[in-house]
């Protein structure tokens, strides 16, 4: 018999047909890889635009910001999300008394270069600049008690905060709170701030700085922006504003402030 015929009259592929079912299976998984590929690459294209649109509006224009403690209770209260306008004062605007700010406390609430690790502090910053996690460590949120050559003590007679020699009732105090048990007279200088926060019993605010250098005052330029509304929970949505308990308080040089 003539062995080398029958080898050279083999199918010298190894392959084997993968047959009609097979092919038919290929293609099906083929068609529809191509059928996802468009529609899931669209939606991603489309998710990354709208974060890189909420990250700009939120550095530029209005930042969701997570109230992290009880310090501005009742106005404020754990877990709600406030809306911060950073146009309010861009455009000549400064802040005004009665006025919730937010603000970064580096050079007046903490010392410069405490702000911890650069790459925690960016992961941070980026989920709460979409407000999905507690702001960095070194933001703070007050309300503006006194202003650039405003003379505030504490207290008078009664017990209430003087701006100007004007008393000042403050009527979003918490319930129980005394507007202050630390005694203080201080002239705020120009372009600076003296806050305090409406829970004034768990407050660290600008009366636990007096010894610090800069004595508690917040720079205006690190105020990041103002408070204007509570944007969640839902059942908490309502405007921050400021307030008219100010509204009776005459500027340094005795006109009407």
């Amino acid at each position: 018999m003539d062995t080398e015929a029958q080898h050279t009259e083999r199918d010298p592929s190894a392959t084997p047909d993968p047959g009609p079912a097979e092919e038919s299976r290929s293609a099906r998984f083929s068609a529809l890889s191509g059928h996802l590929e468009g529609p899931w690459r669209r939606t991603g294209a489309l998710l990354t635009l709208c974060v890189v649109f909420l990250l700009l509006l939120s550095h530029f224009v209005v930042q969701p910001f997570l109230i992290p403690s009880g310090s501005m209770e009742p106005t404020l209260k754990v877990g709600d999300r406030v809306l911060v306008n950073k146009l309010a004062y861009r455009f000549g605007g400064t802040p005004e008394r009665g006025d919730v700010v937010v603000f970064d406390g580096r050079g007046s609430f903490v010392r410069e270069g405490d702000e911890g690790n650069p790459l925690g502090r960016a992961v941070r910053s980026a989920g709460a600049a979409l407000g999905l996690t507690e702001p960095a460590e070194t933001d703070y949120v007050k309300r503006v008690v006194g202003i650039g050559g405003d003379h505030v003590v504490c207290c008078d007679r009664r017990g209430r905060i003087q701006v100007n020699g004007t008393a000042v009732d403050e009527p979003y105090l918490h319930p129980g709170d005394s507007p202050s048990q630390v005694p203080f007279d201080i002239v705020v200088p120009d372009g600076t701030l003296w806050v305090l926060g409406d829970h004034r019993s768990r407050s660290s605010d600008s009366r636990d700085h007096l010894g610090d250098p800069g004595g508690g005052m917040v720079p205006v330029d690190r105020v990041i922006g103002r408070a204007d509304w509570i944007g969640w929970p839902f059942g908490r949505w309502t405007s921050v504003g400021g307030s008219g308990a100010f509204a009776g308080v005459r500027a340094p040089g005795g006109g009407h402030g």
